[in-house]
């Protein structure tokens, strides 16, 4: 008797599971009805069970025994998202790898677009438009998604520099897995996972493919948002900025991406520390004092293209660790705007970058290690 051999699937889609009852049948039903017949083999899902305190461990029992094709982990304890993005990477066999989180879904005729560019431009990654949807079904298209127009074929990012500035998650980029081997690339506990995930990617890859449509449906609003979710772990991006220097400081010691990568880094740290919805004001101070410590720590030795205008202002102002400065420009920009009619918003956020609410994945569920998988 000849046993034939199993074929490796074109791509593993990883998706973590936590804390969302709710929202689990619907990601899941999107993922399965989009598999073409004639793919089925081509597609494997790994379901991440990261000892999830709902009945989300029984739903994804129920689901694959009415769907074969699910293979489902249940880890003994929570680790939270980043690691249970790895262990459900450590079993996937699909020669790429996406990252779907489980309170978001996919809309129709995504896979089969997905296979068919995997196919055509065989990437190191690519990266995918999505659409924010609002819990009252509003869908908004995100502010960085224009910097994914126009890329022809197949390109590096010193072709399109622009692309590092899409909104840095795991969920919008398709990735071979290979290619994460050779990185060196895992995900590290902790809120903010990603930002030593996914800015490597695109600074490492020879090949980047963009599927320009929308194929990811990003949930907004849903209680337990780490951006409505004042907390001390908005300091865990701290320590995730650490390793992404430390990445680009072992394969790049000659300092390339650095000036690009430390202006978005500071971009970033302004939107958290701005906002009421992450930092109780008490931690304010000591969050601003640390993006000081860190803006010190990192300033390129040949300096870097500091933003005009008002995020401009935000820069040197952190640049000085002069936070009293900030905090009366803050208070006034928000009591202009309240004189204004309008929301009073931040000025940390204006201007900062196309992501402009956090480009990390900012807004995962809260669980015993402050992350959560979703």
């Amino acid at each position: 008797m000849v046993t034939q051999p199993t074929p490796t699937p074109l791509l593993s889609i990883v998706v973590p599971v936590y804390g969302v009852e709710a929202y689990l049948r619907q990601c899941l039903d999107s993922i399965h009805a989009d598999i073409p017949a004639d793919e089925v083999a081509q597609v494997e899902v790994v379901a991440v069970d990261d000892a999830s305190p709902d009945r989300c461990g029984d739903l994804l029992r129920e689901y694959a025994a009415e769907h074969p094709g699910l293979r489902v982990l249940h880890l003994a304890r929570n680790v939270g998202l980043g690691p249970a993005r790895n262990a459900g990477l450590d079993v996937a066999t699909g020669r790429y790898v996406w990252f779907v989180d489980s309170d978001d879904w996919l809309p129709a005729g995504t896979i089969p677009a997905v296979l068919d560019r995997l196919r055509v431009d065989r990437p190191d990654v690519m990266m995918v438009d999505h659409l924010r949807v609002h819990e009252c079904g509003r869908e908004e298209v995100d502010a960085s998604s224009r910097l994914l127009r126009a890329t022809p074929g197949v390109v590096r990012l010193a072709d399109r520099p622009q692309l590092l500035r899409v909104q840095h998650t795991a969920w919008n980029k398709v990735v071979r897995r290979e290619f994460m081997a050779e990185l060196g690339l895992r995900f590290h506990p902790g809120w903010y996972e990603d930002i030593p995930f996914s800015h490597p990617l695109l600074v490492g890859a020879e090949r980047i493919s963009v599927l320009d449509r929308v194929c990811y449906l990003y949930r907004q609003g849903r209680q337990g948002a780490i951006t409505s979710t004042r907390s001390g772990r908005h300091f865990d991006s701290f320590e995730q900025y650490d390793r992404l220097f430390a990445w680009l400081r072992h394969r790049h010691p000659d300092g390339r991406w650095h000036a690009e990568l430390f202006d978005l880094m500071v971009n970033h740290f302004l939107v958290v520390v701005g906002n009421d919805d992450r930092l109780h004001p008490h931690l304010r101070r000591d969050f601003f004092r640390r993006v000081a410590a860190h803006y010190r720590r990192y300033l390129p030795s040949g300096g870097y293209p500091r933003p005009g205008g008002v995020s401009g202002l935000k820069h040197r102002l952190v640049g000085r660790d002069s936070y009293l400065a900030y905090a009366a420009l803050r208070r006034a920009h928000r009591l202009a705007g309240r004189l204004r009619g309008g929301t009073g918003g931040d000025p940390a956020t204006a201007g900062t970058g196309p992501a402009a609410d956090g480009p990390a994945r900012d807004r995962t569920l809260v669980n015993t290690h402050g992350n959560g998988s979703e």
